[in-house]
């Protein structure tokens, strides 16, 4: 059966390697078209070599920037952009918008609306504009200018539950990092990575200047086990958003 194709929307560098690295490895290696979305760290910043790196791991092409400046990191931005959280809705969606008609995805992935374990107002900032633009983008009404209507067919969010954390919440809290976690009932879809796992600690170590930092989640992999890092790896949990029923399979993304 043919995967389909596939598109992240992120909010940094390196969230796409550390959220949905493993499926969209595994998607790829289907022959599936993936890319991914960053909403943050403009073109001439030092992390977006470093993201096209991991996407070129990942078989996900070249990067595709929102071109907006994280909220808590004014080098994202060296020419002065705007901060993600503080740029005009409409803007960033019909930004995004212009993508997803562009690619025509089957499948959108993205944050969920904790804003991941740490709970980043990028995260749920990007989160907001994604739910808005996937279906924007099917309404030639809006945004006209954005090229012709897409719907993709099904809505992810990367997410974690209370029971799956595992590993990476005492690891995230041994450096002073809070750990929101939805309950179990919220994730619908676990996917098993394992196959990819390598592929996908791959991806996240091209993200050289985090994965130097003593207090960032792929410097903390980085400093582990291998076996450790391989079990905090090997699987990714989603959240189907898209109204409708769930796939048959609770172990594989689908449209």
């Amino acid at each position: 059966m043919n995967q389909p194709s596939l598109m992240g929307v992120f909010a940094h560098p390196d969230d796409e390697s550390l959220l949905a690295g493993g499926v969209l490895a595994q998607h790829h290696a289907a022959g599936a078209r993936t890319c991914v979305a960053t909403a943050t760290w403009t073109p001439t910043s030092h992390r977006a070599p470093e993201l096209a790196d991991a996407l070129d791991v990942l078989g996900a092409g070249a990067p595709r920037l929102l071109g907006y400046a994280d909220a808590r990191n004014p080098a994202s931005a060296p020419n002065g952009a705007v901060r993600l959280v503080d740029a005009p809705l409409d803007e960033a969606v019909g930004r995004l918008v212009s993508h997803i008609r562009e690619v025509r995805p089957d499948i959108v992935i993205g944050h969920d609306a904790l804003g991941q374990l740490t709970g980043h107002p990028d995260h749920r900032r990007a989160h907001q504009i994604t739910l808005l633009a996937v279906e924007a983008a099917a309404l030639p009404q809006l945004y006209p200018d954005a090229g012709q209507p897409w719907q993709p067919a099904a809505l992810y969010a990367a997410t974690h539950s209370r029971s799956g954390v595992g590993r990476l919440g005492p690891l995230l809290q041994s450096v002073g990092k809070t750990l929101l976690t939805v309950p179990d009932t919220y994730v619908t879809t676990t996917v098993d990575v394992s196959p990819w796992a390598a592929v996908k600690m791959e991806a996240i170590l091209a993200h050289r200047s985090e994965a130097a930092r003593a207090r960032s989640l792929p410097g903390l992999l980085a400093r582990l086990p291998e076996a450790e890092r391989y079990e905090i790896t090997s699987s990714e949990s989603f959240t189907r958003l898209t109204p409708g029923p769930a796939p048959s399979d609770p172990h594989q993304i689908a449209a």
